[in-house]
């Protein structure tokens, strides 16, 4: 995901916390029958693992199951909080007018292999 240095996040803690606010996720994984997407509603075992562990649950009957056990990444998505924003709200707009609208928001895509623990049956 493209972050400029300026709004990254890299305290683990507060990426957590994310997760925690925010566990319905956007899973991505590209398998034999291409890319596959899914709201999936995760945890964070943050005891678990370097960074911790993302743990989630499928139904037996969803095909991204295969692309999981085919693959050795997946893509999670995680979104908090968002807003538009107007360049009304910009004093220099009064000042020079060149501003442009812009859209705030906060997002999380950690790195994790899909392999580690990911297809236990229940």
């Amino acid at each position: 995901m493209y972050t400029p240095q300026a709004f990254r996040e890299d305290r683990l803690e507060t990426l957590h916390a994310l997760i925690a606010a925010h566990p319905l996720a956007i899973l991505m994984t590209a398998g034999a029958d291409g890319l596959n997407a899914n709201l999936i509603p995760f945890t964070i075992a943050t005891n678990r693992g370097e960074k911790g562990t993302l743990r989630a649950h499928l139904a037996k009957a969803n095909d991204q199951i295969q692309a999981l056990r085919e693959s050795t990444e997946a893509l999670v998505i995680f979104q908090g909080p968002e807003s538009y924003i107007t360049p009304s709200w910009y004093a220099s707009k009064a000042e020079h007018g060149r501003v442009v609208p812009t859209w705030n928001y906060v997002a999380n895509d950690p790195k994790q292999s899909s392999r580690q623990n990911a297809l236990r049956h229940f």
